[in-house]
């Protein structure tokens, strides 16, 4: 991976972990889960999930691909038990 990509990529890992609560968040959130969607590292169910969750800045999308039974590589690349 060239510099900028892992530049790039590097950025949109802080975006998809932007803090739940911050205005935008949710939006802010989507749009780096569609970054790695787009790379194929994200299912279209796990991406789906953080669609559902862009208006929503207050609203965790981990437990959600959790309850839906799917995203488990995207889980574990989270951190999220």
């Amino acid at each position: 991976m060239s510099d900028e990509a892992e530049l790039e990529a590097s950025e949109q890992w802080q975006l998809v972990n932007t803090p739940l609560g911050e205005k935008w968040s949710g939006r802010t959130r989507y749009a780096a889960a569609m970054f790695f969607y787009k790379r194929g590292e994200m299912s279209p169910e796990t991406l789906e999930v953080y669609r559902i969750c862009a208006r929503l800045d207050s609203t965790d999308p981990l437990p959600i691909i959790r309850d839906r039974g799917g995203g488990q590589d995207w889980l574990k690349r989270m951190g999220y038990k």
